[in-house]
């Protein structure tokens, strides 16, 4: 070991004979093990939030869109089949959208309704569950003078605005003035409550309804076509270059839109929220440096004598920065060690006993999710141990500076 570095820990281990010097850097220590917590915590608690919308809007909303300019999808299973062979893709449906009004007895509300594949549309869109595209492709009656409506799925939210349980008529309403079956207003048509879906986003469980396929082509009078081809990816961050295939597979007159595009804003604030309140919480680790840095200075005059020494026997400049910067690093990087173990322990403990309800009226879920990810606490850890090293250059520095003759003398 060089004989700065002894010096270093010997200078750790001794009691000073002022005991405040000591209890200074404790307390640095201390300031810098809550700071590396709490930002921790912080930090995996706010990617634990943006995981858990990711998974919610990417369980509605598919991870690539292929539309035609200014007009529906005409060949859609041709197009579909094109998209599917991408490589990257893993599955792809055709889908009709459409806005609307619906009616019950209940209440009236919007509503945007989305015509699926029944063979494909679980294997891009999550929340349709087997058992409700059952529900939803329910062979109908036929015979008879009794007319049966096709079935709808909507959102658990926009069920209870229209108060309507499962088997419950109401009626689409659509601006294109559809034409209904015999007996029936015209513009309106019945359909009957197949199931609802919940994802836990209010602005889709509030505003989506599913339906056929055929059912969404006659509402919107394109027979036959279909509005987009939704893709689902092997890997949702190769969307990019995913949407740049299919764009030379299928021609100019497609275009793509991402999931990151279509959710750019949001995912946005979460990355500007994140990186502000890793802002703030770092001054804690901030003040804890000052505390160091005044340690340090303390110890600098109460080691005069020993540096001037050191400086008679030979020890150059360099060297005597070395033992205080060496000091003032490993009090950073003690307290940066406890801080990780405490922070990674209270976010283990968070996920496994979920211990912080949340009200469920207020938020979309009702425990604090966590995520904690290796580069984050590097990077933290990295950060901290870099501002308790900055915090040790001007003290040091000042001991370097010292005169031997006039330590000895006035020391």
């Amino acid at each position: 070991m060089a004989f700065e570095y002894f010096i270093g820990a010997r200078y750790l281990r001794a009691k000073q004979k002022q005991s405040f010097i000591s209890l200074i850097t404790v307390l640095s220590v201390a300031g810098v093990t809550v700071g590396v917590m709490a930002l921790i915590i912080v930090i995996a608690v706010m990617a634990g939030f943006e995981s858990d919308l990711k998974t919610r809007i990417l369980g509605i909303e598919s991870h690539l869109v292929v539309r035609r300019y200014d007009e529906s999808i005409a060949n859609y299973r041709k197009i579909r089949q094109q998209v599917a062979a991408v490589s990257g893709v893993a599955a792809a449906t055709p889908i009709v959208n459409g806005q609307v009004m619906l009616r019950s007895a209940g209440g009236v509300s919007g509503a945007i309704i989305r015509g699926v594949d029944r063979k494909t549309a679980g294997h891009v869109i999550s929340v349709l569950t087997p058992a409700l595209l059952d529900a939803l492709y329910q062979p109908r009656q036929t015979g008879g003078a009794t007319f049966v409506p096709p079935g709808i799925i909507l959102g658990r939210e926009l069920g209870r605005r229209l108060g309507v349980i499962t088997g419950d008529t109401i009626y689409i309403i659509s601006p294109r003035g559809l034409l209904s079956p015999a007996g029936h207003m015209p513009g309106m048509r019945r359909f009957k409550v197949a199931g609802f879906f919940e994802s836990g986003m209010f602005e889709f469980d509030g505003s989506l309804a599913y339906m056929q396929i055929t059912d969404a082509q006659k509402v919107q009078h394109i027979p036959g076509a279909a509005s987009s081809i939704e893709v689902r990816l092997a890997d949702i961050y190769q969307a990019g270059e995913v949407a740049e295939k299919i764009q030379v597979a299928l021609g100019p007159s497609f275009w793509t839109r991402t999931w990151m595009q279509m959710n750019r804003n949001l995912f946005s604030a979460l990355k500007l929220e994140k990186t502000v309140m890793f802002i703030i919480l770092a001054l804690i680790i901030l003040v804890a440096a000052f505390n160091i840095a005044g340690s340090l200075i303390m110890m600098v005059m109460e080691k005069t004598k020993d540096v001037a020494i050191l400086k008679t026997m030979g020890a150059t400049d360099r060297s005597i920065r070395k033992i205080f910067v060496f000091k003032g690093v490993i009090i950073g990087a003690v307290g940066t060690a406890l801080g990780v173990v405490f922070g990674s322990a209270l976010c283990w403990l968070l996920e496994k006993y979920k211990f912080i309800e949340l009200p469920g009226d207020v938020y979309y879920i009702t425990t604090l999710p966590v995520r904690m990810e290796a580069l984050d606490v590097a990077l933290i850890a990295m950060a901290a141990i870099g501002i308790c090293f900055l915090a040790t250059l001007y003290p040091a520095g000042q001991a370097a500076k010292l005169d031997p003759v006039e330590a000895i003398r006035y020391g």
